[in-house]
């Protein structure tokens, strides 16, 4: 698997799995029925925002991630991410993968930490994953997050030193 800089050629490949876990409505605050152009100005952020894409053997793209500030001004110097992984390559490293170039990233761009301000609780996977990438739980909002099988959940947030 290659992880590259997403390009706007790439948007056609992301743009399915992106519409189907947003819709499943598990993971993602996004309104379940987003646009693609909403999505896509939210997925391919300008700059300083960037976003990559993992490419798998085959040459299809199997995930993506974008990382940017998390606040502006005297805040930007923290970063956040959002990542998504195609449902036919979960459990295949992809997310793994993609948290560490990202958080490489942020190290080579000069933040000093990283900050995920809406880690659904019941999303135990991705919350294993950021736990053992060095991610320690910072807060918790309770019931923050409607999810459609479970009610509502609690929100994480999650932060890392860089």
């Amino acid at each position: 698997m290659q992880i590259r800089d997403a390009t706007p050629d790439d948007w056609p490949s992301i743009w399915p799995f992106l519409r189907e876990i947003v819709a499943a409505g598990e993971t993602y605050t996004y309104p379940r029925d987003i646009t693609e152009q909403r999505a896509r100005q939210i997925w391919l952020p300008a700059p300083p925002g960037r976003t990559v894409a993992a490419v798998g053997a085959d040459g299809t793209v199997v995930g993506s991630a974008k990382l940017g500030p998390n606040q502006l001004g005297p805040g930007s110097h923290v970063a956040n991410a959002s990542f998504m992984v195609a449902p036919h390559a979960a459990g295949r490293g992809v997310g793994r993968a993609l948290g560490r170039h990202v958080l490489d990233l942020a190290r080579a761009e000069g933040y000093r930490a990283m900050q995920f301000n809406a880690v659904v609780a019941s999303n135990h996977r991705a919350v294993a994953l950021w736990r053992s990438l060095g991610f320690a739980v910072v807060g918790r909002v309770p019931e923050a997050f409607r999810h459609p099988t479970e009610g509502y959940v609690d929100l994480l947030v999650m932060h890392q030193r860089l």
